[in-house]
């Protein structure tokens, strides 16, 4: 980049001539070749006519013969530019071209002032401090695109860190009366701020305007960091590029900051997240034995994989059980490490294809090993520790029980529904939405607690909050006293199915019922689903396929589309 102050002093009008011509030429091939640069009402100019041609030069050559510095030259040329093309010419780099050509053509009359980033509109001119002087040392500058992008302090520290070159100017653009006091805010960390005007890319137009020309008022920036998650950006980046500028692209992914370096094309990352406390080494011990006492529980098995301890451990704790075995231990690999503790973790090394599997250490409990053939997700091995909630009627007991544990503990009448579903959680190491999906209830929490009449809802502001209801305590009270057992077994069911038919068939006089009808006479006396009472026990199953599996119980046929059932005649 040329510097202005080596240019021998002259003041010949044949230079101001010289420039007026090429500006000239500038706007005709523009016409020519980009005529869609150009605002709509001078397309069709015939600029290429003497007529016009030497209107253009006259009004041009008029201004600059009025400016005293080249400073001024430059801002004169600018705004008559401005008044011709749409403002995206101005992310071009056919622009910085023309602009660094005529700094390097236009004479200093005299030393120029502290240099201003400028806009089309004067009253928007951010002011540069009095210290950035050309013979000042090479500054850092950061352009911020605050409505995509909004950086806290210790961002800015970390973009301080990767710069050469300290940070002396940061301007911010955005539409200030949309972001509440953030302008007070970013004013009082230094920020000079420019105002736009409300419109989807108004911020992104103006940011890469003021960005494109930065070289012309600011001779001594080296770095620029353009801060903005927008695509478009890429364009001033592009153009800053090929004007020998150091430019750091930054942006936002998720709670990440990537900052990307023209020089070098790598990629820097900030988290935005603090880093993970690392816990103590039996806080640590305790915090795997919580993971795999609740998948032993999701599970319904003593042997858990030590793969899918792994995963859920970084699901809740953002790191990994082999870097902090690593802090804690190191040289030791992850299996070392439960196997250097005995007496909490046992191990147990199946063959390749099958991987490792973990349990706890119980006194009171005989360890037997794990089944590689055996679904992870079967109920049967240790029905001890399936907990499970089978039928609506027992849900609804449950929240009752919670409900009033939470109101004794408040001194409330009433309590938050989002601390009844935390609760809720805590005891039962599942989501209540998933205990709904579970009994086929396809519904929202709050619609289920919308028609359950154990319960009124209250809407305080935006929070629902959940009471009994006391004038159904005694129905209540007697519906749970008439609620059958829970089924616990397939022959179970299997009586449970055979006494709903027979009772059918009995009352309609038919030789056979409809399934349909079965379904729903035990819905109405289980408050769940058949299918969901057989998928309890055969995941892929239904109450079609439990029909049809037992021919010597049930007679099964399928009807114009339905499915009919009756008793198996025994054979004498």
């Amino acid at each position: 980049m040329s510097d202005p102050s080596s240019v021998p002093l002259a003041t010949d009008t044949a230079i101001i001539d010289q420039i007026c011509d090429r500006v000239y030429q500038i706007v005709l091939d523009i016409q020519q070749q980009h005529p869609e640069l150009l605002k709509e009402k001078y397309r069709t100019t015939p600029w290429h006519t003497p007529h016009n041609q030497s209107v253009f030069i006259k009004k041009l050559k008029a201004r600059l013969t009025q400016a005293e510095d080249e400073e001024t030259k430059l801002i004169n040329i600018r705004r008559f530019l401005e008044i011709l093309l749409l403002p995206s010419y101005f992310t071009q780099p056919s622009f910085g071209e023309l602009t660094q050509t005529l700094q390097s053509s236009i004479p200093p009359n005299s030393p120029s002032p502290s240099p201003e980033l400028v806009s089309s509109d004067s009253s928007e001119a951010v002011p540069s401090p009095a210290s950035v002087t050309n013979n000042s040392p090479g500054i850092a500058i950061l352009l911020l695109d605050a409505e995509n992008l909004q950086l806290d302090i210790e961002t800015e520290k970390f973009l301080a860190k990767l710069c050469t070159y300290p940070i002396q100017i940061k301007v911010a653009f955005a539409n200030w009366r949309s972001l509440g006091k953030k302008d007070a805010e970013f004013h009082s960390r230094g920020y000079e701020l420019i105002h736009v005007p409300p419109g989807k890319d108004s911020a992104d137009v103006k940011m890469a305007t003021v960005g494109s020309s930065i070289f012309i008022h600011y001779p001594n920036a080296r770095e620029i960091l353009v801060c903005s998650s927008d695509g478009v950006m890429t364009h001033l980046y592009n153009t800053l590029r090929t004007h020998g500028f150091t430019v750091y692209l930054v942006r936002k992914q998720g709670d990440t900051i990537t900052v990307l370096n023209s020089d070098t094309n790598q990629t820097q990352r900030h988290c935005l997240s603090p880093p993970p406390e690392i816990p103590g080494l039996e806080e640590f011990i305790n915090q795997i034995k919580a993971i795999i006492r609740l998948e032993q529980i999701r599970t319904g098995n003593l042997w858990v994989k030590l793969s899918n301890v792994s995963n859920l451990f970084y699901s809740q704790y953002q790191t990994t059980i082999s870097s902090l075995v690593s802090c804690h231990c190191p040289g030791k690999t992850v299996p070392d490490f439960f196997l250097d503790y005995p007496n909490e973790f046992v191990l147990h090394n199946l063959p390749e294809q099958s991987g490792l599997y973990v349990t706890l250490f119980e006194m009171n409990c005989s360890v037997i090993a794990p089944n590689p053939s055996a679904s992870t997700e079967s109920p049967d091995l240790n029905s001890s520790l399936n907990t499970k909630i089978r039928s609506k009627v027992e849900l609804e007991q449950e929240l009752v029980k919670i409900v009033k544990r939470l109101m004794a503990n408040s001194g409330q009448t009433s309590v938050a529904i989002s601390n009844v579903g935390s609760e809720f959680s805590k005891q039962h190491k599942q989501g209540i939405t998933k205990v709904l999906k579970g009994l086929n209830l396809s519904v929202k929490f709050i619609d289920f607690l919308k028609v359950c009449n154990l319960f009124k809802l209250e809407k305080t502001g935006k929070e629902y909050k959940l009471k009994i209801c006391n004038s159904t305590k005694k129905e209540t009270q007697n519906k749970l006293k008439s609620t059958p057992e829970p089924i616990t077994s397939f022959k179970e069911l299997e009586k449970v199915i055979k006494k709903i038919i027979e009772t059918r068939i009995q009352v309609s006089g038919a030789k056979d019922i409809a399934v349909n009808d079965v379904k729903k006479e035990f819905q109405n006396q289980y408050q769940m689903t058949a299918d969901a009472c057989v998928k309890n026990f055969e995941p892929k199953s239904s109450l079609i396929k439990f029909l049809r599996n037992r021919p010597t119980m049930f007679n099964m046929a399928l009807i114009d589309r339905d499915y009919r059932v009756a008793i198996a005649k025994e054979l004498n």
